[in-house]
């Protein structure tokens, strides 16, 4: 669309405000936009010469533009903030966090359970969260359960059935993490209380939990009841002990967010602080890219939009490093001069150096963007480290991958001069194994992979990292042996949890220092093979192309299957149990075959 071109609609474009879209000649959308005055905005995209490359690239392409009018610059805002993250136009800023969260879940159900979950689904149940780190999750469950005895069994607890004397305490209830509601010990008011309490501990506040256990302590100790006042004592003790370790900025503060920018280049870090009751319980940064020419001040506050919206944030204070246009309903803007604030917002600055910090370090490790001299510099330094007779410029590594003791898969990834050669990557199917046998298929895929090399006369690498201990190498060296390519290429073995490096034939393992450029090597190439393994795996699964030990009854088809499995998580599982549970999902003639089949 040219300057005249738009002059000729320009008059139909109101001057209020609201949202605009751009759109191609194919009717892609190019950019989504916000304005006080949707006139004078987009006018000034045809009404002047722009310096900045993209945004003069984008309005050549601009064939057609939508607009539409809402009540306030608020709205505009948000509705911008929505469409972008719905339709990520090209030409929009761009949020590079796609991770899946996770929840603590109170599953609706009587005396519900909690549990971790990454899938929020309109259920009734209620979510709390998302956190940053799964393994946060877990350790606040394990904390949880210390102190609030909840039941983990998955019964149905209705009334009806408590009263009819269905069930009968297991051994949670004897060793005390359970008050026992199966068999009517426990109240769903008592219960509840529990519940309300992790709610405030989730939220930092433990105070009444504390005051809690304190009123309790004091009631057993006036009932001559020492041992379990002292037990109630050892609580408070421990959640007290938790309190001091948490991150407490000032127990006058309210519930806050306080964000901070970093810029380098073309790309913008914002960390997010979630402050609650004066103490820290989120911090998360995220990786943006402006596209056009796009302020800080525009970009934090797209950054915070979608940050509060993601882990639902309801703080009416935001705390920001200089002034933005406060397009948040009912929110207080905050630029401190000093103070706790001015110390958390110091705080979250440190934390956008941090991750800026680590993700160079990351790219001095995978060495993209480095001249060729510097990208061998690591492959030189690794060559004497292991004292290879000649440079690994060209490394491979596999892995075996298995679900549940099924589905057998390897992977295959190549780096070389130290960063990944993905057009080489590859995966294998495993074809003569029958069943799991780590050693068998390590054997199989080396073997497929270096056989074909040898007949297509193409490079063998100077460097093979077998995803494995002694076992799994010597499985590895069987197949290069056959080849008759031993000594032709070194081969390795990396240990899965030591890290431990086992050259063939030697009793003892050899160890890099942990954080010296070599390990960090091996370990990013053993990473990368785990990913690529794990995604090949995952796509394979959801794509139903596995065949299974099931599957392989005779009436059993593919659906039985999948429902066994995802109901019991393994042919082993399945196996163990009795015929009637079998029977309960899939009918009892099926679940008799099934059970013939396994007992043999």
């Amino acid at each position: 669309m040219t300057a005249k071109q738009f002059q000729d609609i320009a008059h139909t474009i109101p001057q209020q405000p609201g949202i605009y879209k751009y759109f191609d000649a194919s009717n892609e959308l190019l950019y989504v936009g916000k304005a006080k005055s949707l006139r004078k905005r987009i006018s000034s995209y045809f009404s002047k010469t722009f310096t900045n490359y993209k945004t003069h690239e984008l309005v050549q392409r601009i064939n057609r533009v939508e607009f539409t009018i809402v009540d306030s610059e608020q709205d505009a805002f948000l509705l911008e903030n929505s469409l972008i993250k719905q339709f990520q136009p090209r030409f929009n800023i761009n949020l590079k966090d796609d991770k899946s969260y996770p929840y603590i879940i109170i599953k609706k159900e009587p005396f519900p359970r909690i549990f971790l979950t990454r899938r929020k689904i309109n259920d009734g149940s209620e979510y709390l969260g998302p956190f940053t780190s799964a393994g946060k999750v877990r350790e606040l469950i394990s904390f949880i359960r210390q102190f609030i005895p909840l039941r983990t069994c998955k019964l149905n607890l209705a009334p009806g059935n408590i009263e009819k004397g269905k069930f009968k305490v297991c051994l949670e209830y004897h060793l005390g993490n359970c008050k026992g509601p199966c068999e009517g010990y426990q109240s769903e008011t008592d219960y509840a209380e529990g519940l309300l309490q992790i709610k405030q501990m989730l939220k930092g506040n433990l105070n009444p939990i504390i005051q809690y256990y304190k009123k309790e302590m004091t009631a057993f100790a006036l009932d001559m009841k020492f041992e379990k006042a002292e037990q109630v004592k050892k609580k408070i003790e421990y959640l007290e002990n938790y309190q001091a370790r948490s991150v407490i900025v000032s127990k006058h503060l309210s519930n806050i967010d306080v964000f901070s920018i970093l810029k380098e280049h073309d790309v913008a870090y914002v960390n997010y602080l979630m402050v609650q009751n004066g103490t820290i319980v989120q911090t998360h940064t995220v990786e943006l890219q402006p596209r056009l020419d796009e302020s800080e001040a525009d970009v934090l506050a797209f950054a915070i939009a979608s940050l509060r919206e993601t882990f639902n944030s309801l703080a009416n204070e935001i705390v920001v490093p200089f002034e933005i246009e406060n397009v948040f309903e009912h929110v207080l803007v905050t630029v401190p001069k000093g103070g706790d604030k001015k110390k958390l917002l110091l705080l979250s600055q440190k934390n956008a150096d941090y991750f800026l910090a680590e993700i160079k370090k990351k790219k001095v490790l995978q060495l993209e963007g480095r001249s060729d001299m510097e990208k061998k510099q690591v492959v030189y330094k690794l060559q004497q480290d292991l004292q290879l007779p000649v440079a690994p410029v060209h490394i491979e590594c596999f892995d075996n991958s298995n679900f549940q003791g099924s589905y057998p898969v390897s992977a295959m990834v190549c780096f070389k001069d130290g960063v990944p050669s993905k057009k080489d990557y590859r995966h294998f199917n495993v074809k003569t194994v029958v069943g799991i046998n780590d050693f068998a298929t390590m054997k199989e895929v080396v073997y497929r992979r270096y056989k074909r090399l040898v007949d297509e006369s193409q490079p063998l690498p100077q460097l093979v990292i077998i995803d494995g201990g002694k076992g799994q190498l010597g499985a590895a060296m069987e197949s290069v042996n056959e080849l008759g390519l031993n000594g032709q290429m070194v081969v390795v073995g990396l240990a899965k949890n030591e890290e431990e490096i086992f050259f063939p034939g030697d009793s003892e393992s050899f160890k890099l220092p942990m954080n010296s450029d070599s390990m960090r090597l091996i370990r990013y190439v053993r990473d990368e093979v785990h990913r690529f393994g794990i995604t090949f795996h995952r796509n394979k699964r959801s794509k139903g192309t596995f065949t299974n030990e099931l599957e392989g009854i005779k009436g059993i088809g593919e659906q039985t299957a999948t429902q066994l499995l995802q109901t019991f998580k393994s042919v082993k599982n399945i196996s163990s149990q009795p015929l009637e549970e079998l029977a309960k999902i899939i009918g009892l003639k099926k679940a008799q075959l099934v059970k013939n089949h396994l007992v043999k």
